[in-house]
């Protein structure tokens, strides 16, 4: 495998979890924002905690607009708070909520196996069941956090 092969491999992966992801109550259409932003934004958010949205913007590479957005569809789910920062009133700060949000809870307990079968394609339980264990062992390596 090489880089080209691993970062491919990578946005397939991303669009499988994307598929996973079941859609907010009232369905995502016609909302703002992408999965993929909000995803990378809450991402950010809580590997920083406290931090401002240009931060985010700086860390990630995605625009400022689209980073407001994504912070206000998480803010609406529950999933960050903000807050002003008490050195200088004129920024905001942005921080995961203290406990998960039932939208987050839904999130979490919502198994890839439907939309990796789908990937697959081919329905072979076999492979569904080693390719859902290779990714088990390569989460617990590469997830940060994770050990």
């Amino acid at each position: 495998m090489n880089g080209v092969d691993l970062f491919l491999l990578g946005r397939t992966l991303m669009k499988i979890g994307e598929s996973a992801i079941p859609e907010p109550p009232g369905g995502a259409a016609g909302r703002p924002g992408s999965t993929r932003t909000v995803l990378i934004v809450a991402t950010d958010v809580a590997a920083h905690p406290g931090t401002t949205a240009s931060e985010v913007v700086a860390r990630t590479g995605i625009p400022q607009s689209q980073v407001s957005t994504a912070v206000a569809r998480l803010k609406e789910a529950g999933s960050v708070g903000t807050a002003p920062d008490p050195a200088d009133g004129r920024r905001t700060l942005i921080h995961p909520a203290a406990e998960p949000s039932a939208r987050v809870a839904e999130i979490r307990a919502t198994t890839v196996t439907d939309a990796l079968a789908a990937a697959l394609g081919d329905g072979d339980p076999d492979r569904l069941r080693e390719v859902t264990e290779a990714l088990a062992v390569l989460a617990r390596h590469l997830t940060p956090g994770r050990s």
